[in-house]
């Protein structure tokens, strides 16, 4: 009955999409029919602006700490329903059922998830997500460096028992379902022809 509901609950929360509302609010606008067509962080920064993106990547990191935190609370530490209940949330954002199932990527909101989950792998990866970033301006290759550096550093972890294979396994999926959500960010950037920011973003 916990997984049941924390699943539910934190579909549904990961459903709320921030940058569809703020853009709306802001704009009147659908930001999925401007800019790169996602309901993300870096299109809401392409479309409106430094600050609403900012303010969508912190709610959506909360979509995903929330649902966590909450799964944990209420199961007592449960690594598996906890799990569960991020992948949901991730679900969630990149499939919402309030918009017609038209959203993200989810990676604002899969950093909430894994800093929740495993803090300090997510810390590690997330250093050398910010450096990929800085030096090469490509948001979805630090984005994509972020969650398989964490699923590679908690599996290095878990070889010694540090973190119970239930987050490992729930890693895994997180990241195929990201690279299968990037998968023409990679296309792109194996052309070279990925957008970096600050530039127009192309349409996917």
């Amino acid at each position: 009955m916990y997984f049941i509901i924390s699943v539910i609950v934190a579909y549904l929360l990961g459903s709320i999409s921030f940058s569809v509302i703020i853009a709306r609010k802001i704009m009147q606008v659908d930001i999925r029919q401007h800019g790169s067509g996602n309901a993300g962080a870096t299109n809401t920064l392409r479309v409106l602006g430094v600050g609403p993106a900012i303010v969508v990547l912190l709610l959506d990191c909360l979509k995903g700490i929330i649902a966590v935190l909450g799964a944990l609370y209420f199961t007592g530490g449960d690594a598996f329903i906890a799990s569960a209940a991020g992948l949901a949330a991730i679900a969630g954002h990149n499939w919402p059922v309030y918009y017609g199932f038209r959203g993200g990527k989810g990676v604002a909101t899969t950093i909430g998830v894994l800093a929740s989950l495993v803090f300090l792998p997510a810390l590690l990866a997330g250093a050398i997500a910010i450096l990929s970033i800085i030096f090469t301006r490509f948001v979805s290759l630090g984005s994509l460096l972020f969650i398989s550096g964490t699923t590679i550093i908690v599996f290095i972890f878990s070889l010694t028992g540090s973190y119970s294979s239930d987050y490992l396994y729930f890693l895994i999926v997180i990241t195929v379902l990201s690279f299968w959500r990037h998968r023409t960010n990679i296309e792109r950037l194996i052309k070279g022809t990925e957008s970096k920011i600050g530039q127009k973003a192309t349409a996917n």
